[in-house]
């Protein structure tokens, strides 16, 4: 773990997932290794760490190491887990934790193009492959970047900043994170509170390169999957377009999820619950953590016991294939 990185929530997280001695535990977004160091040190048990950032994976070979054979580190994407996590043992799991996004050490380091406080290329790839965001802006089409920004920016200016966009890429290339930020800003007064008029187009650009929404998705329902009857399943996310997917996922598996009345009864059999709520609304930090770590202010932890009622299919999950939820 780098001395930057602070892991949010922890306390709550690992207070959740109840690290038992004996037990299996996933990590399913490894990032600097906050959470996985902390399970390992909660008990005498074993972690499977996964990132799709080789860097991260480099970053933890000394923590595997001083874990004496109780950590394992898989590169790959954690909407793969449940195939990951197979390969290497055949039971179910105790526990999953997933910190949903960028992690401190790719924010910060500009090379990696994920910030518009830094100059870097702006490429914004967690995997380092693919197309990166300089492909997307400089050759997507205007009403295909405006509807990216939109829906996954959250961003009402979303039409003006992608017409910016395609003016000042007639002139020159855009492959710098400020050059871009300054695009922005150029077309968008500063938000009341000191937001960056910047902040939702580098958030829809990030989410778009690497598919997160989807990676989401595919990451809940592995998750499902994987857990043993009893076991726990916490969920950190930074913004309301991946809250409300958890939350979403969760209502429809547990038992929490609205039932059929008389009058408009619920089409079909309900089928068992899958999840059981451990708290009934998202936990916030505390105002402590938050002057400890500013970057812990929007962060929101979803936690849920696995049942035993056997997995959903894929396609009930209940949420939409891409986009907003």
């Amino acid at each position: 773990m780098t001395a930057a990185h602070i892991p949010v929530l922890l306390n709550e997280v690992i207070r959740t997932l109840a690290p038992r001695p004996g037990g299996a535990y996933v990590d399913g977004t490894f990032g600097a290794g906050g959470y996985t160091e902390a399970i390992l040190g909660a008990a005498n048990c074993r972690v499977a760490a996964i990132d799709c950032d080789p860097d991260a994976i480099e970053r933890g070979h000394a923590l595997r190491d001083r874990s004496r054979g109780r950590l394992t580190l898989i590169e790959g994407r954690f909407g793969d887990m449940e195939r990951l996590v197979r390969a290497i043992t055949d039971g179910p799991v105790d526990g999953v934790a997933l910190d949903i996004g960028v992690s401190s050490p790719q924010l910060d380091t500009p090379e990696r193009g994920f910030s518009f406080r830094h100059d870097g290329p702006l490429d914004m790839r967690m995997s380092r492959s693919g197309p990166t965001a300089a492909d997307v802006v400089n050759r997507a089409a205007e009403a295909d970047l405006s509807r990216i920004i939109f829906t996954l920016g959250e961003e009402r200016a979303a039409r003006r900043i992608a017409r910016a966009i395609v003016n000042a890429r007639r002139s020159a290339a855009i492959e710098r994170t400020l050059q871009l930020a300054e695009i922005v800003r150029s077309v968008l007064p500063a938000a009341a509170g000191g937001i960056d008029p910047a902040t939702r187009t580098f958030q829809a650009l990030r989410l778009h390169v690497n598919g997160e929404l989807e990676e989401l998705d595919r990451g809940l329902r592995g998750a499902e999957r994987l857990l043993r009857p009893g076991g726990r399943l916490a969920v950190v996310c930074f913004h309301s377009l991946e809250d409300r997917r958890v939350k979403r996922f969760l209502r429809d598996r547990s038992a929490e999820a609205p039932r059929g009345s008389r009058h408009r009864p619920e089409p079909g059999r309900r089928r068992p619950p899958t999840f059981r709520l451990l708290h009934r609304r998202a936990v916030a930090p505390s105002p402590g953590e938050i002057a400890a770590n500013p970057r812990a202010r929007s962060s929101r932890l979803r936690a849920a016991e696995r049942t035993d009622g056997p997995a959903w299919a894929d396609n009930a999950s209940g949420i939409p294939a891409g986009g907003a939820a």
